[in-house]
This record gives structure tokens, C-alpha cells and sequence, in this order.
């Protein structure tokens, strides 16, 4: 297969419902040697922060000259996006040659999408002689088909109600699932709140015997008069202090989500991994990580980036991939005080099965109109589904647009130059959006 069949029949498999379980991930990677006892892995799990965690590690790791491999789903507009080296998507070469070799072994079995590009992480990171790969789960933990490795350090960012109908209708059922990736004797580090979550994660770890690193206990930030934050150590990271911080990224929760990547840092000395503090310091500053609170301005005519200078050729936008309710319970705080916009224009695409009343009666509170578009995916809502769970006071600032390109236009056609086009709801929608906007991401 060429790399154009190789992405067809990848999404083929997309008819092939969510199944979580390792079975079939265990069987199939057995074929091929498993090439995932080869590599070292730091394995993140959570319901949010998980993609940050994890790109602030690769961007730390490698500004440190080591060769770092980082998995990560979903996509924004190239399947390629999934599998990075360093600072290199997979090349379409490759990507159509371990395809090809995955669908072979295969013949007429068949595997899940996710099961299916996590094989081909697994087999593309053990060929390339890496000092370290990151993996992000897809969905919980426990059954997750990432969870076969055996990591040098486990992470869970947080626990919230998310994918209800695969991981639980609890707190405590959701962490359970996500405190299946913990393992004997390997360290943990997470943001879990007290309550339910933490128990579980708690329990998880006696039972096995990992030892837990939590956030505001083992490690805590605190931001400085100046604007800037400070990571300091307590317990086993006793006297480790950083200061004169600051994160690239919009939201003050990304100090959390640095943090817990600091904290895994500094476990990773004990593996021979070092990172300088002026790389910290220097690494936090740079990371970048597309459609997560992302924002940039377009000139209206020749629709080229342009600095955000508040005037009439200009538009605003800002894209966040927030899709459940902690997400854009953080994605409004950040409106309410990082913002500052006249009026704001929503586009809101969702998949069917995510809490659509919630997210949207959050978000309506603040949007002076919104924009009901739907991306493409065969879990998408219709923007007629999406107004039925829009309260019935934010109904008449609601428009249906279903192609996102005619969501987009109609946006700027409404926005002022003191105006703000927010455009979230899903990562498939944002995805979308950014490629009309700003084209493919190069990598």
C-alpha cells in the first residue's frame, strides 16, 4: 500500500466498534516480536491534560538531546500527527510501509483503529533506537491497548466523568479504569483531587505496591507576584525548587499539568535521564501543542497569520479542543480571565455520545451567538441534536451551519475587530477548522 491506501484502509476500521481489551493487542504484537518490551515508556492516562503532559515531556526530553517518541490520539488533521519523534511526524514512507506490513500479519483478522496505529507506534519507536517513548491511553487505562507496556513511570492527570458508557457512571468507576495502568513497583504521579478518584488511585497503588506522587502533596506550584510560577519539591523531591516559570499555553491549569511533567523529570533522573534547569525553564516557554487553547489572528484578505492587533483586517480565534465538562468548565475560566473580546462567536460540533446539555449551557452563558456546525465522523451530532440540548433561554442566539467551512464564514462575517471566534466542542471540529484556516500541520 502507498501511503493514500494505507490512511483508507486505516479508516476503514473506524466500522469496527470501540473494544476495549488486550487480548487482541497482546496476540497481534506477539506476532511481530513484541517490540514494545523494547522500548522505555512513560505511560499517561486521565481524563484531561493527558496530550499536555505528554508534549511537555517530549519538548523538556529532547531540548535535553535525547531521541524521545511520543504517541498521542486523536489527530488534528493527518493520521501522521499521531507518531512523533522529537519534532518529526512519522514520514508517509514509513507510515505506508508498517502499515502495510500490520495489514499482512493481519490477513483477515481484524483489529481496532486505536489497536491498529498503537501496533504501528510500537513497532515504528522499537526500529528507531529511542532513549524514551511517551504514550498517551486513548480511552481509561485498564483495557486500554497501550496498556501492555511495563513503564519506568505511570501518570494519571485527573479524574472526571468522561466516556461513561465504556468506562463508568462514577467517579470511582472512572478511576478505577484509569488506575488500571498503574503497575507492581512502578511509580505513579498524578493530579487526582481527594474524594473517590484518589481513593481508587490510592488502593490501586497499595495493592500493587507502586509508590504514589501527588500533586499539592509530593510537589505543588505557586505563582509569583511577577506572573510567573514556582515547582517545589516535598517528601522524596525535598529541596527540588524551580522559579521564574512560565508556560506557553493559554490556561492556568497547564501550571498543573507542567508540574506533574517536572515531577516525572525528576523520577526520571533515577533512570539516567537528565534536564538542566535553563532547559526547564527554556522548554515550559516553547511548548506547543495545536487546537488546545490555541490563539492566533488571520488578515481577512489574504488569510495569513498576522500579529493580533485589534483592527478591521483582522479576525480572532481561539481553539480548544475542550469536549466534557471539567474541559470546558477550564476552557470558560480561561475565557473569564485570560480574554479580553467585545463579543463572543462560537463554533460548537460535539460527537452524540459526550454530556451535550452541560457542555453547552457552560458555554452558552458566555456567546453572543453560536454557531452549530458538525465535523465529519460518523459519531458526530447534528447541529439539530445539538439546539435540542442548548437551554431554551440561549436558543435564538443559535445558528445551524452543518459544513464547518460555512460555520466559519458566517462567523467572520459577524465578528468586529474587537470580537473573538472561539470554535471547540470537539477535537475533530477543531481539527477541521484549523486546516481550513491554517492548513495542515507540518511535522
Amino acid at each position: 500500500m502507498n501511503y493514500q491506501q494505507a490512511w483508507e484502509y486505516l479508516d476503514s476500521l473506524q466500522f469496527h466498534k470501540i473494544k476495549l481489551g488486550l487480548d487482541a493487542m497482546r496476540s497481534f504484537m506477539s506476532k511481530v516480536g513484541n517490540p514494545e518490551q523494547k522500548i522505555k515508556t512513560v505511560h499517561v492516562a486521565g481524563t484531561n491534560g493527558k496530550g499536555s503532559v505528554s508534549v511537555t515531556l517530549l519538548t523538556l526530553l529532547s531540548r535535553a538531546g535525547y531521541r524521545v517518541g511520543l504517541y498521542t490520539s486523536p489527530h488534528l488533521s493527518s493520521v501522521r500527527e499521531r507518531f512523533r519523534i522529537n519534532d518529526s511526524f512519522i514520514s508517509e514512507e514509513k507510515f505506508a510501509e508498517l502499515a502495510t506490513r500490520i495489514h499482512k500479519i493481519l490477513g483477515q483478522d481484524k483489529i481496532t483503529y486505536f489497536e491498529f496505529t498503537t501496533a504501528l507506534a510500537f513497532l515504528w519507536f522499537a526500529e528507531e533506537n529511542l532513549d524514551l517513548v511517551v504514550l498517551e491511553t486513548g480511552l481509561g487505562g485498564r483495557l486500554d491497548a497501550t496498556n501492555i507496556v511495563n513503564p519506568l513511570v505511570s501518570v494519571i492527570t485527573n479524574v472526571s466523568m468522561d466516556h461513561e458508557a465504556y468506562l463508568g457512571n462514577t467517579i470511582s468507576e472512572v478511576a478505577g479504569e484509569k488506575a488500571g495502568i498503574i503497575k507492581p513497583g512502578i511509580p505513579v504521579i498524578s493530579a487526582v483531587k481527594n474524594g473517590q478518584g484518589l481513593a481508587e488511585v490510592k488502593a490501586r497503588c497499595e495493592v500493587v505496591g507502586a509508590k504514589l506522587l501527588v500533586y499539592g502533596d509530593s510537589f505543588s506550584s505557586r505563582v509569583a507576584a511577577d506572573g510567573t510560577w514556582e515547582w517545589q519539591g516535598g517528601g522524596e523531591f525535598a529541596d527540588i525548587f524551580y522559579e521564574k516559570l512560565r508556560c506557553s499555553m493559554k490556561g492556568d491549569y497547564q501550571i498543573e499539568n507542567a508540574s506533574l511533567a517536572l515531577a516525572v523529570i525528576e523520577l526520571l533522573k533515577g533512570e539516567g535521564f537528565f534536564v538542566s534547569e535553563r532547559i526547564i525553564g527554556e522548554g515550559l516557554a516553547a511548548v506547543h501543542w495545536p487546537g488546545r487553547l490555541e490563539y492566533f489572528c488571520l488578515d481577512r484578505n489574504t488569510r495569513k497569520p498576522v500579529t493580533c492587533s485589534g483592527t478591521a483586517k483582522s479576525v480572532s480565534y481561539l481553539l480548544d479542543g475542550a469536549h466534557n465538562p471539567a474541559g470546558v468548565e477550564s476552557l470558560v475560566h480561561t475565557l473569564k480571565s485570560e480574554c479580553v473580546y467585545q463579543r463572543l462567536i462560537v463554533i460548537w460540533g460535539a460527537m452524540a455520545d459526550k454530556d451535550l446539555q452541560k457542555t453547552l449551557s457552560l458555554v452558552a452563558e458566555l456567546a453572543d451567538t453560536i454557531i452549530l456546525a458538525r465535523p465529519e465522523g460518523e459519531r458526530s451530532a447534528d447541529p439539530e441534536l445539538l439546539l435540542e440540548n442548548v437551554p431554551t433561554r440561549f436558543k435564538e442566539k443559535c445558528k445551524l451551519y452543518p459544513a464547518v467551512e460555512d460555520g466559519i464564514a458566517e462567523a467572520e462575517k459577524l465578528a468586529g475587530k474587537d470580537d473573538l471566534i472561539l470554535i471547540a466542542g470537539s477535537l475533530y471540529l477543531v481539527g477541521a477548522s484549523r486546516k481550513l484556516l491554517l492548513g495542515e500541520l507540518v511535522g
